[in-house]
């Protein structure tokens, strides 16, 4: 604050000024700073400062944190001075990330010698896609049959023990390892920022993702429950070379630019410094079938609280009899070619026939009272009774023809699964 003093001013008005200067100067705290004022954010992302002590919470203090994770690729040089980093990757591209024990002497010792565990997610950083995560991924996993958004490039990784992809999360993986030893983890990230956009016309800007890892140590019980840090960054993914040829451009840009304006963005870092965020929304764990390649002792994954999961999903058609007659079967069974059905999606969180039924006439618009037993057509075409147990050992995904069957003894109906 710059003071301007006409003299002569005597001592007590001197006084009275400063005092008055001084409790205006306190009549702001505690209101709600504008959309102009600093924040400490703004400060830490100057060049002056390393870049991956920017962006901390509130609450840190400017810590040591136990652990730091760099991303191997390097950062856009068209981000502004106090906009978080963007990093651009290539589909399918195995991309490593070097998990790096940060911790001071003495610090964590629970720890030491011990594994901790590491989940990866890619979670979108727009907030309104992330309302819509689910319904989001289930579209792309219809698109995309038998794909994953991220894998682990396990071959090419060091020092990861159990590394698990939960095959009805197609955005997370996770593993153990050593924080003592060496340890670098591939990963490849198979949608394309494109995929997510509203409408695809051509020539739009895909939406940015996240790479978020979450680090836990064991508790009492021996899982791996007890959150120890947390770090993400902002990434874009384009189709292969895509991230190249974004990358020169954006550089292209910048030495174009003056001076001047050139000193209002960060220069392009060789790799990608995820930064301390808060955990991914608290999980509940559920015990899941044990699933081909996964260790039955470790069968339980996260799922962010408030937000359905579904543990199965069965997809379903209706088969008429009207489509029967009018496409009758060729000589070796199949269908004709011409018919075509139309699947509906049923997503089984219970995983029991009560379920299924309220499922199933959900769908149908009629009431579960009217779905007397549901069968299965077995060899032969012999009709299986579904139960829990049935159920419980569907394969995720699988696909149905219902048919029905009027009940003899009552006004209501059996469903057949073919």
């Amino acid at each position: 604050m710059a003071w301007a003093l006409k003299l002569p001013l005597t001592d007590e008005v001197i006084e009275s000024g400063l005092v008055q200067d001084f409790d205006a100067s306190l009549s702001g705290i505690g209101q709600e700073l504008g959309a102009g004022a600093y924040s400490m954010s703004d400060v830490l992302a100057l060049p002056i400062f390393k870049q991956e002590e920017s962006n901390l919470p509130p609450d840190s203090d400017n810590k040591i944190l136990p652990f730091q994770y760099v991303l191997c690729a390097p950062t856009s040089p068209a981000v502004k001075l106090h906009d978080e980093t963007l990093t651009y990757l290539n589909q399918g591209q195995s991309y490593e990330i070097r998990m790096l024990d940060n911790r001071k002497i003495g610090e964590l010792p629970e720890i030491t010698g011990k594994m901790v565990k590491s989940i990866i997610r890619v979670v979108f950083h727009d907030r309104r896609l992330q309302y819509t995560e689910h319904q989001q991924l289930e579209g792309w996993r219809w698109n995309r049959p038998g794909d994953r958004i991220l894998d682990l490039d396990i071959p090419m990784s060091v020092g990861i023990i159990d590394p698990r992809a939960n095959p009805t999360q197609l955005n997370t993986v996770e593993f153990l390892w050593d924080p003592s030893k060496r340890t670098s983890v591939f990963i490849q990230v198979h949608c394309i920022s494109t995929e997510f956009t509203m409408r695809k016309h051509g020539g739009e800007k895909g939406v940015p993702f996240r790479i978020q890892i979450d680090t836990f140590k064991e508790n009492e019980n021996e899982e791996y429950t007890e959150h120890l840090h947390s770090a993400s960054c902002q990434v874009k993914v384009f189709k292969p070379k895509g991230a190249d040829r974004k990358q020169k451009t954006d550089r292209e840009k910048m030495e174009k630019r003056a001076p001047q304006e050139k000193e209002k963005y960060q220069p392009s870092y060789e790799t990608t410094i995820l930064t301390e965020c808060s955990p991914w929304p608290e999980v509940t764990y559920v015990n899941n079938s044990p699933s081909p390649g996964f260790n039955s002792t470790h069968n339980s994954f996260p799922v962010a609280e408030g937000v359905v999961r579904p543990r199965l999903t069965i997809y379903v058609c209706q088969e008429s009899q009207q489509a029967r007659e009018q496409h009758p079967k060729h000589e070796n069974g199949d269908a004709a070619a011409s018919t075509f059905f139309v699947y509906h999606a049923i997503y089984l969180e219970e995983l029991t026939v009560t379920e299924l039924t309220e499922k199933i006439a959900h769908l149908f618009s009629i009431s579960p009272r009217q779905i007397n037993q549901i069968f299965k057509q077995g060899p032969t075409g012999i009709h299986v009774l579904v139960s829990d147990e049935m159920i419980q050992n569907f394969q995720d995904e699988v696909c149905f023809v219902l048919d029905t069957m009027k009940d003899d003894t009552s006004d209501g109906y059996h469903i057949i699964l073919k």
